[in-house]
């Protein structure tokens, strides 16, 4: 488990399937998430015990709990890890609005941070953000990611065209 000052990160369970399947079925979340078709329970229990072994998935989601409720408020992923290279991506998803602008997804951050860097020893974590998210942009630039690329109208929505920013923390800098 990692411990920040507002929540903690642990380990998906199979007890989080049903949370995790109505938070990647709302069409709200699609955006960011890129998703297309809403998922099937299956898929969500796949995707569980898939990330149980992190070098062969390439994957790790955490599920962030507010420590004074004790309720999940989100998750935090890191995907595309490749060991031989030393980097992965990261993504995060504060679920429900009220749970938005709380210092949640930072205090996540660090301690995703500080596992990959000191645990993992991986060099660089990445993540692309929709340019019309500025909240994440926010997050991130605080977080002392770096802007590396903006790929012009590379994303659509709802018939508009997004920008996809990309940024990137050499983890052995900070």
């Amino acid at each position: 488990m990692l411990v920040g000052e507002k929540v903690y990160l642990r380990a998906v369970e199979k007890s989080d399937a049903t949370t995790i399947y109505m938070w990647e079925n709302n069409p709200e979340n699609w955006k960011v998430s890129n998703t297309e078709v809403p998922f099937s329970m299956f898929d969500i229990m796949a995707l569980i015990e898939h990330q149980a072994d992190l070098r062969k998935s390439g994957q790790l989601r955490f599920v962030i709990i507010e420590k004074e409720s004790e309720r999940s408020v989100g998750v935090i992923d890191l995907y595309e890890v490749n060991f031989k290279h030393g980097y992965a991506s990261v993504g995060i998803l504060i679920a429900m609005d009220a749970d938005r602008g709380k210092g949640f997804a930072m205090d996540a951050l660090q301690e995703l941070i500080k596992y990959t860097r000191d645990y993992l020893e991986l060099r660089n974590l990445q993540c692309s953000i929709h340019g019309d998210n500025p909240a994440s942009v926010a997050l991130f630039e605080r977080m002392n990611f770096i802007k590396v690329g903006v790929r012009k109208g590379w994303l659509r929505f709802k018939g508009r065209e997004i920008d996809e920013i990309s940024y990137q923390l050499c983890l052995k800098e900070n």
